[in-house]
């Protein structure tokens, strides 16, 4: 795997990566982006889901890149 910490947040947050959404049996969603370890939500609506996702996925990214941490590529483009 590349190291790819040397590019804007914003060029990570335009690549495809893998966003799972399971719903729960009573109601609500899970959501996690499979290439970002820790990197989950939940919410009530597949909307919610989707705009907490993103969330999640911005604040998964500041980290790592404030952190120097290695950000993966999305499986599609490794593939």
């Amino acid at each position: 795997m590349t190291k790819n910490t040397n590019k804007g947040i914003e060029y990570y947050m335009s690549l495809p990566y893998t966003i799972e959404i399971t719903p729960y049996a009573d109601g609500g969603f899970f959501a996690k982006v499979k290439e970002f370890e820790g990197c989950i939500t939940e919410a009530d609506t597949i909307e919610g889901v989707y705009k907490m996702i993103e969330n999640a996925k911005r604040v998964w990214l500041e980290a790592a890149i404030e952190e120097g941490i290695e950000i993966p590529l999305p499986k599609s483009t490794t593939e």
